[in-house]
């Protein structure tokens, strides 16, 4: 009676086929590169998307809120202190900061920049953003600091936004904003001077090269406004950010207005995740090509060795049997294949995102590098996908080899 260890013996012998059956042997061993290849690239580009999905992602969350809060109905809120408290006591809400935002024309004797104006509580900010963190000249809290007339107050403007006016921490800027003062011309904007008391960089191009923050009082005289316009709120899990917004927006009611990050960000994270799927795809038609030869070299191994698959029934093995060992035979090609393109592709992607090989220009991609970041889920999505269809490509000829009949295989040997 034959076992599962006898199949597996004959099939490991045809796959270390001897002198004469030397061209199988080779067929086998472009079919096992032929998996490796595809699943490493394979692995490699998930690792991509996935990287960049991530990078982008952690870099929007710390320099964005995770939720908005908007009052429609009163145009703001009056006293931001006490709603900051009263937001941070809702679920999952670590803590609640305000803010307002304005356009402005930023100059110097060394150049001009459009930026977005931000005012924020320094000591709120820095429980909600990362902006505190990522002052890499200067100091975030020197914003409260007061400064004597004629500058208004201080301002911390990104790296970008530095580079483009020439400035540097201590200079002087000049800002002006189309909330400005009536004239016989009409609403002549007024410029107003700040100084630079630090330079942040978040590592998004349209932080960096398009913000400046100043404290809340400096804001609303900037752009004539009486009251805070927007809450932000930070909460204990990011993917949770939508069912939190509109938990918030209930528990407030219909006065109020609330959005979450990956809201205003949809459109972009939407395309990254087509991306993904659509290169993995792509790259994921390697595999069954590779597929496509594990079929052929079977199909060959049957046509050489039917005198063989007679013999070996005559001798009562089942058709079951003979099924099996060509499966045996396909399977092991792809596990092998899919194993050292799984380690190949893994150690890959870690050395390209360790030793950042790959650079970018931040301009365009917001980043300054190429991340590859594997997630255990992926890896295993690519190792089942690829062994799948390694295990499917056996059932053909696997199934023709065990319907040989040994009569017809033996009359003409």
């Amino acid at each position: 009676m034959f076992t599962a260890s006898f199949e597996l013996y004959v099939a490991t012998r045809y796959l270390l086929a001897k002198r004469k059956q030397a061209f199988i042997s080779l067929i086998s061993l472009l079919s096992t590169l032929g998996v490796t290849v595809g699943v490493a690239a394979l692995v490699v580009a998930v690792a991509l998307m996935t990287g960049m999905q991530q990078e982008l992602r952690d870099r929007i969350t710390g320099s964005e809120a995770h939720v908005y809060i908007w009052n429609v109905v009163d145009g703001g809120f009056e006293n931001y202190q006490e709603e900051a408290r009263r937001f941070s006591e809702f679920p999952r809400v670590l803590a609640a900061a305000p803010s307002v935002l304005g356009k402005a024309l930023a100059t110097t004797r060394n150049g001009e920049a459009f930026i977005s104006i931000k005012g924020i509580d320094p000591q709120l900010e820095r429980h909600v953003t990362e902006v505190s963190n990522s002052v890499q000249r200067g100091s975030f809290f020197d914003l409260e600091k007061q400064t004597e007339r004629p500058v208004l107050g201080g301002v911390i403007i990104g790296e970008g936004v530095a580079r483009q006016l020439g400035a540097f921490v201590g200079d002087e800027i000049t800002v002006m904003t189309p909330s400005g003062t009536l004239s016989p011309m009409g609403m002549m904007p007024r410029p107003r001077r700040l100084r630079v008391v630090g330079i942040f960089s978040l590592g998004l191009y349209q932080y960096d090269s398009g913000y400046g923050f100043v404290t809340l009082d400096v804001a609303k005289e900037l752009l004539n406004k009486d009251r805070v316009e927007l809450m932000e709120l930070r909460i204990d899990d990011i993917y949770a950010s939508r069912e939190t917004a509109k938990v918030v927006a209930d528990l407030l009611g219909p006065g109020y207005l609330t959005e979450d990050w990956s809201q205003l960000n949809q459109s972009l994270f939407s395309a990254l995740w087509l991306e993904k799927m659509a290169i993995s795809i792509t790259i994921g038609l390697i595999v069954m090509v590779a597929a496509l030869n594990i079929i052929a070299s079977l199909i060959l191994l049957v046509m050489e060795k039917s005198r063989d698959i007679a013999i070996l029934k005559t001798m009562g093995a089942c058709g079951s049997s003979i099924m099996k060992i060509f499966m045996l035979q396909g399977t092991l090609i792809g596990a092998i294949g899919t194993a050292i393109g799984s380690v190949g592709g893994y150690s890959l992607a870690t050395f390209l995102h360790r030793n950042q090989v790959i650079s970018l220009d931040m301009e365009v991609y917001d980043l300054s590098y190429v991340p590859f970041i594997i997630e255990i889920q992926d890896l295993v999505i690519v190792v089942v996908a690829a062994l799948a269809i390694c295990f499917l490509a056996t059932l053909y000829p696997s199934r023709q080899a065990s319907r040989l009949d040994p009569a017809e295989a033996l009359r003409y040997q």
